[in-house]
């Protein structure tokens, strides 16, 4: 059974940062693509950022290029997501997930096999 828990978010203001972790357990982690999703109230859950399993490529929304940046651990079965200059629309529960799909780092959340819990980053201006 994978598991995938999320940590670090919470209340910061406009211009400050936050890195948000995501512990994986239950499976190979170095071999599968690891993403950042968010939802922010009344919205759609959209895609943030993916890293495919070496670490070595990178993808991100337009919304988020240049401010955050995803990295992992494989030796602590962890992914991170650092976020800088955050802004009130960052305003979101930001969920990582896992893909076993053929597609490299794909955006769409229906390709991802498993999902942690969420956590809150809350931005005020």
């Amino acid at each position: 059974q994978v598991q995938l828990v999320e940590s670090g978010g919470g209340l910061v203001q406009a211009g400050d940062s936050l890195r948000l972790s995501c512990a994986a357990s239950g499976r190979a982690f170095s071999v599968y693509d690891m993403a950042w999703f968010r939802q922010a109230p009344g919205k759609e859950r959209e895609f943030v950022a993916a890293i495919t399993g070496s670490g070595y490529v990178t993808d991100y929304a337009d919304s988020v290029k240049g401010r955050f940046t995803i990295s992992r651990d494989n030796a602590k079965n962890t992914v991170y997501l650092q976020m800088n200059s955050l802004k009130p629309e960052d305003t979101a529960v930001y969920y990582c997930a896992t893909s076993s799909s053929r597609y490299s780092m794909p955006r769409e959340e229906f390709l991802y096999d498993y999902w942690g819990q969420g956590t809150q980053v809350t931005v005020s201006s």
